[in-house]
């Protein structure tokens, strides 16, 4: 893994000549890390934090820059009220993080613990924590059709493994599927300084029609257009995105739209668990999804995992068909 990340920071860093202009702080965008152990001291700092008043993410956006962004009640999807929320943008200073905020709010980060201080007093502290999906690592059950192991790509056409037996980004499932469900995990690369959809795109295609989005989204609103969001559509009942670099999954219920006489009479119906938490449940798709996938008709279709030019990859996919 070591290699990889080193390869990838090489390929997205422009070299410079002796004849070429100084370019003062280039930030650049598609410096891209797929190992932890390179990610260097803003990674290590970006995360998740726990007390009992709540809970807090940090996000890491390159140059020693962050944003702090707080829950009342807990994380999302664990405990958060879904109400109470404040973004703080905060910048290292020496060994710490600096955040500072409205209503005299101050917090400081070192050592995975962060010190607040605000108009309603303090000190209180935050510990770094780190959760793992409930479905990581599911076992395929009875009659599961196995997509991808880590042995092979078979399954798949344009399927590449990486040297660490992971799946990249890019490929259709060679089987079709009509009513299913299904099991996919997937890892995205830190890109500290990207912003949007340069970060970590991908996504998985239902049916090659109607797309899941994948996208490095910690900490962001949770749109229909980053993680967990069907692309235009539906944005998640959550954003359940974990921090880059740490597996993640999508567990899939799908019924495919219903057809007669060459005619649409019923949209198909989504559910989507992103993490072990429900974002999407019995969600009716208006149709598919922008992109390059199938026009909507009677037969059933391949799963896609979009390949956008980032360093996406994938494991442990499964299908039940019902």
């Amino acid at each position: 893994m070591k290699s990889l990340a080193l390869l990838s920071i090489t390929l997205a860093t422009t070299l410079l000549t002796a004849d070429d202009p100084p370019k003062a702080d280039p930030k650049p965008k598609d410096l891209t890390f797929l190992d932890p152990a390179e990610a260097g001291q803003d990674y290590k700092d970006q995360g998740e934090y726990k007390n009992d008043w709540g809970g807090a993410q940090v996000i890491a956006l390159g140059g020693g820059s962050f944003r702090l962004v707080s829950y009342k009640g807990g994380l999302p999807g664990d405990g958060w009220d879904k109400e109470t929320k404040q973004e703080t943008p905060g910048k290292r200073e020496e060994s710490k993080i600096v955040f500072a905020g409205k209503n005299y709010y101050h917090a400081e980060l070192e050592n995975a613990k962060i010190s607040i201080k605000s108009a309603d007093g303090g000190p209180w502290t935050m510990e770094k924590t780190e959760r793992k999906s409930p479905t990581l690592g599911a076992k395929p059950p009875e009659g599961a059709i196995v997509l991808f192991d880590g042995t092979s790509a078979d399954a798949w056409d344009g399927g590449h493994i990486d040297p660490r037996h992971l799946l990249q980004a890019g490929c259709k499932s060679k089987q079709s599927f009509t009513n299913f469900q299904a099991h996919v995990e997937f890892y995205l690369p830190f890109k500290p300084f990207a912003r949007g959809q340069e970060r970590a795109n991908s996504g998985v295609y239902v049916q090659d029609r109607y797309e899941i989005q994948v996208l490095d989204s910690f900490g962001l609103k949770g749109e229909n257009n980053e993680c967990g969001g069907i692309y235009t559509q539906a944005k998640p009942a959550v954003n359940m995105c974990y921090p880059p670099l740490t597996w993640q999954t999508y567990d899939i219920d799908f019924t495919s739209a219903k057809w007669e006489d060459g005619k649409k009479v019923k949209n198909a119906i989504l559910s989507v668990k992103h993490n072990g938490v429900v974002i999407h449940e019995n969600l009716e798709l208006k149709g598919t999804t922008p992109g390059n996938g199938k026009k909507e008709d009677p037969s059933g279709g391949p799963l896609q995992l979009q390949g956008h030019g980032n360093p996406v990859f994938y494991q442990n996919i499964w299908v039940v068909p019902k």
